[in-house]
């Protein structure tokens, strides 16, 4: 890791920075789904459901944060990197540690979010699932991955 970058697992105190994370990254890749939450509705989902369920890490360099990963079972439920800090290793960085915490992980990601699966290919996770958003709060086409050690 070079010098001023940490990762450190979070508490409940880290959750607003977390939320805001989050928001600015999903903007970012999918601006065709900006706006689908107001601030406040990711506030409460940070508190409320990710704190609450998930084990819970962030990237920072030095005293900022600038990515989170949330996992919880064999499931990796949110990975966002703030898009100027994206490129420097820190979602490797925390995708490993949910890799050491489990045998197998799977996740969700949006078909049109191609650097998103390319991330996640080149860290040997595989494709198992596509759908058509139907099920999904965004009506958005979306990809289950799947990762197994060995």
């Amino acid at each position: 890791m070079s010098s001023g970058l940490s990762i450190k697992q979070l508490d409940f105190a880290d959750a607003d920075a977390a939320a805001r994370i989050h928001r600015a990254s999903f903007d970012h890749a999918l601006p065709w789904l900006a706006g689908l939450h107001t601030p406040d509705q990711d506030l409460w989902f940070y508190r409320e459901r990710v704190f609450a369920t998930c084990t819970v890490w962030g990237a920072f360099e030095g005293h900022e944060m600038r990515g989170v990963i949330a996992f919880r079972d064999d499931w990796i439920e949110q990975l966002y990197i703030l898009p100027e800090a994206q490129g420097r290793g820190l979602g490797s960085q925390l995708l490993d540690i949910a890799k050491r915490s489990s045998e197998r992980l799977q996740l969700w990601t949006f078909l049109r979010n191609v650097p998103a699966r390319r991330f996640y290919e080149a860290r040997g996770f595989v494709l198992v699932v596509r759908t058509d958003g139907a099920r999904n709060e965004e009506k958005e086409p979306d990809a289950r991955y799947l990762w197994t050690r060995g």
